[in-house]
């Protein structure tokens, strides 16, 4: 019998690894690896038609994060009954630190802020700004799938419909799994690329090195997307989530992996009576 929070925190603490391992060792190996991309691709001469062909793709990459955030913050003024316009604007100080930090999971409090500036609860926004800074990367799918066409073209692969459907679902799950800090969304869309795509080593480099290039603007987009969510979210709860219900701590755990790990630890959320119960059990079942 596992006493209760044990395997929260195993989770909690593998997932602390992995950022910390993503962070520490292979974001500041990228540069090194990205360099050594482009000095190859000047040797083979494939350079020029390579970066022609992915500032094309930049260009489009911009626009459309536009037209998600505009799709967003419409659909939000609709259902949410807000002037578009007005809480698109209170978003940017969180659009700007983003493109700053390239981490959702660090421009949460600057989004947080924001979002209840756009009328939107306490508690509704204590929940969904640290969920979708997890979860909700539309301007880091829209940039990862572009750039992955660009490349198909340019080196002359072959991808069917059916590939790019799968792949495009496929990359929507992965998107929820990947870590919130910066180049955390292509590390995690890599398997895909050679498995559903059938790029090779060089091209996954590729793929890496131009996404790293804009982060930034696809972090950017995730968190100012998720101040629309937020208020979608906060009128179809209509009141129904209030202030009562929102702990004081729920705020800054959400801030602080670290410190909601030591929260919901084996001695925080078990009785010493419940220890011994269930070591009582384990001896008895021996």
């Amino acid at each position: 019998m596992v006493p209760r929070g044990v395997l929260r925190k195993g989770f909690i603490e593998f997932r602390a690894i992995i950022t910390r391992l993503i962070e520490r060792i292979i974001i500041p190996l990228l540069p090194l690896h990205i360099f050594g991309i482009f000095l190859n691709l000047t040797y083979t001469g494939a350079a020029g038609a390579v970066m022609k062909a992915l500032l094309r793709v930049v260009v489009v990459v911009l626009i459309l994060e536009v037209v998600i955030l505009g799709i967003q913050f419409l659909t939000a003024g609709l259902i949410g009954r807000r002037n578009p316009i007005k809480a698109l604007l209170t978003m940017l100080p969180a659009y700007l630190t983003a493109l700053g930090t390239s981490s959702s999971a660090a421009t949460i409090p600057v989004t947080l802020r924001q979002t209840k500036k756009n009328g939107v609860s306490d508690a509704v926004a204590s929940f969904t700004i640290p969920l979708c800074a997890t979860i909700h990367l539309a301007g880091s799918t829209s940039k990862i799938f572009s750039f992955a066409f660009a490349i198909v073209l340019t080196q002359g692969l072959h991808v069917s419909t059916a590939q790019w459907i799968g792949f495009i679902f496929m990359l929507g799950i992965t998107m929820v799994a990947a870590p919130g800090v910066p180049g955390g969304a292509i590390m995690a869309a890599t398997g895909l690329l050679s498995s559903m795509l059938g790029f090779n080593d060089q091209q996954v480099a590729l793929m890496i090195a131009t996404y790293i290039a804009l982060d930034s603007f696809g972090t950017a987009t995730n968190v100012t997307g998720d101040g629309a969510i937020a208020i979608i979210v906060d009128r179809m709860a209509g009141g129904s989530v209030n202030d009562e219900g929102d702990p004081e701590n729920v705020r800054e755990l959400s801030f602080d992996g670290m410190a909601y790990l030591h929260a919901v630890s084996v001695e925080g959320v078990v009785s010493p009576e419940e220890l011994e119960a269930s070591a009582a059990a384990t001896r008895s079942g021996e």
